[in-house]
């Protein structure tokens, strides 16, 4: 995949002297994703490992719901999290990344980065304990645009130094999961329709392809086709339905009130559930 841009790499003894540049200054210096995280984790640790005197904690990845992502709208994730060192802190730096070795760029195969520094605050009843933020935009357009391969599990990796300049890292503080949207669309026909009749319903499953930045149909899915009672705010699953070779749908029932068709499709680890809009039969 393609790596996205992340902050300046500041070593251990140049940080504090780092925190005084102008902002245009670093930015100008920004340096691939893949490499930053490498320099963090060039230890000899192993993955999952941490390393240094500060602990990170408490670390909320999107609110804690699931990045599902399109093909050309950006998306700003937050990731909020805790540092702790009675040294002090002086930058913390937040990756997202996939792989299995953080400290191997041959095995990272996907990489994160935030376009600032993420902004930590002090706590006033606990010196030493820090609230941070960190920001990451991502454009599925860009930054997947080698490969779908990526959507699954992503672990959070967290660095910091203190005000002594002193170096920590954690590479899997916690995780969350990146997934390609789907939309599901659904028509049910004829409409009217006297009760008792065969109602057929139809609708296609598709799903985001970030290499070519477009939705294609998802085959051999599992869709629930359900309906709600005019007047009524809960849906009840009639059956489950497979999608065909291109993501179609089709599908018969029995017209029995008015009332509201639609399809529910669950997801997977890898693909965010869809609901369609219900539409409506009138039942004579």
């Amino acid at each position: 995949m393609r790596i996205r841009a992340a902050a300046v790499v500041l070593s251990s003894a140049v940080v504090l002297s780092a925190l005084a540049l102008p902002a245009v200054a670093q930015a100008s210096e920004r340096a691939d994703g893949a490499t930053k995280l490498r320099s963090f984790a060039s230890k000899t640790v192993s993955p999952k490992d941490s390393l240094g005197a500060t602990k990170f904690s408490d670390a909320v990845i999107n609110g804690g719901k699931d990045i599902v992502l399109g093909v050309t709208a950006k998306k700003s994730v937050t990731v909020t999290y805790t540092a702790s060192n009675d040294s002090g802190i002086a930058l913390t730096e937040a990756f997202l990344w996939q792989g299995t070795d953080s400290s191997n760029v041959d095995d990272i195969t996907g990489s994160l980065g935030t376009d600032d520094d993420a902004t930590c605050t002090e706590s006033t009843t606990q010196q030493g304990v820090y609230s941070c933020k960190a920001v990451f935009n991502i454009d599925p357009a860009h930054d997947f645009a080698d490969g779908n391969g990526v959507a699954g599990t992503w672990k959070l990796f967290l660095g910091a130094w203190d005000l002594y300049a002193n170096a920590s890292y954690n590479d899997d503080v916690t995780t969350t999961k990146l997934k390609r949207a789907a939309t599901l669309t659904v028509d049910a026909s004829p409409e009217p329709v006297k009760k008792g009749k065969t109602i057929t319903v139809t609708g296609k499953l598709s799903r985001a392809n970030w290499t070519t930045g477009r939705y294609a149909g998802y085959a051999t899915q599992p869709v629930l086709l359900q309906f709600r009672k005019k007047g009524s705010d809960t849906y009840t699953t009639l059956k489950t339905v497979t999608s065909s070779s291109t993501g179609t749908l089709k599908t018969t029932t029995t017209a029995g009130v008015d009332g509201y068709y639609r399809f529910s499709f669950a997801g997977t680890t890898t693909t965010g559930s869809v609901k369609a809009t219900g539409d409506f039969v009138d039942v004579q």
